[in-house]
């Protein structure tokens, strides 16, 4: 397979993986609405929260760069389930609960107001951030195995049910510290993480594909379930996971959640894996190319630059003529004590 590593990486490094300085405003961003969310709450003497905490792709460290800005961030707020008490003592619901966070998050600042949706309360800014905010209560259930109590969580979605984004969070981590050798104590780096930045990247490199394809989350599943590392080969790596995914969808399309056992995070059919599952199988044929043993170095960046639907990969130079021309423009190799002219005839 013709060797593209070294603009495969840098393509990742460059184009896929979100800078440092957009990470510092996410978080500073998100830091800001706890502030108001905490606020909030306490002006409308509603409960205290016992915990917020990032989750999601900006923890797991697979946030992308978004072409339009557009970033989702999650930020869960978590509560005690004895505090969400509602005006005539009873439990509140998963919408009562979704509503009093929106309440609260409220800012006059904003060109459009929070709002509730289905497992969230949407935050709006006006550079085309949003900050989704998860509410989260504690419970205790027993332990299945020892019988005895243990802490558990529950989404407030259109009703209770369980979820744990942190847990969610450690799989991925781990998974990135035990499946590639070079991976980063922090998660931010290895070739895993490297992996499912550019599988995410690829399932929106067309406009069109973001409200067809599935989601990040899902996709960050089936790679921890289909990667296998190919060290100092990324290019290696991601055509053959692009394919074990295709194979793995053609032989169970149901997609199971890694922590909730028994639960799924797409059920078998989803018409939006069925979507990205064709993505796949159409876009490995452009890189059928790359086995031919005269594949010159255009044809494999045209390749590349068709899966990902961009120009970036026709603009890198052929590092084998870069040589050839350092090559020839390096000087000649000048024994100490002698000049550049030593062995050469003069002329007057």
């Amino acid at each position: 397979m013709k060797d593209c590593h070294a603009q495969v990486q840098k393509y990742q490094r460059l184009e896929v993986k979100l800078s440092n300085d957009d990470r510092d405003d996410i978080k500073e961003k998100a830091d800001n609405n706890r502030l108001r969310l905490k606020g909030g709450l306490a002006a409308d003497g509603k409960p205290t929260p016992i915990g917020m905490h990032t989750q999601g792709s900006y923890s797991m460290k697979t946030m992308i760069q978004e072409a339009d800005g557009d970033y989702d961030i999650d930020d869960g707020v978590y509560f005690k389930k004895g505090d969400l008490v509602g005006p005539l003592g009873g439990e509140m619901s998963a919408l009562a609960v979704r509503q009093m966070v929106c309440d609260a998050l409220q800012d006059k600042r904003f060109n459009k107001e929070p709002e509730v949706h289905k497992n969230c309360v949407r935050v709006y800014y006006n550079d085309g951030y949003h900050i989704d905010v998860p509410s989260y209560r504690k419970i205790e259930i027993k332990d299945p195995i020892s019988g005895e109590p243990k802490t558990a969580w529950e989404l407030a979605s259109s009703n209770w049910k369980r979820s744990d984004a942190r847990a969610v969070t450690k799989w991925f981590l781990n998974a990135n510290s035990v499946k590639c050798s070079d991976a980063s104590k922090d998660g931010n780096s290895g070739q895993f993480v490297r992996m499912t930045r550019l599988m995410k990247k690829f399932a929106k490199s067309r406009s069109s594909w973001k409200s067809k394809t599935t989601s990040g989350f899902a996709i960050s599943r089936l790679t921890e379930q289909s990667y296998l590392e190919d060290s100092g080969r990324d290019d290696r790596a991601l055509r053959t996971l692009m394919r074990q995914i295709l194979n793995q969808l053609d032989y169970d399309d149901e997609i199971k959640h890694p922590i909730l056992h028994g639960e799924n995070i797409v059920d078998s059919g989803n018409a939006k894996v069925a979507f990205f599952r064709d993505c796949l199988e159409d876009n490995l044929e452009h890189l059928d190319i790359l086995d031919n043993a005269d594949c010159t170095h255009e044809q494999a960046m045209k390749a590349w630059g068709k899966v990902f639907n961009t120009e970036w990969f026709g603009d890198q130079p052929n590092p084998d003529t870069e040589k050839k021309i350092d090559g020839l423009t390096a000087g000649p190799f000048i024994k100490k004590g002698e000049t550049r002219y030593a062995n050469e005839k003069r002329f007057a």
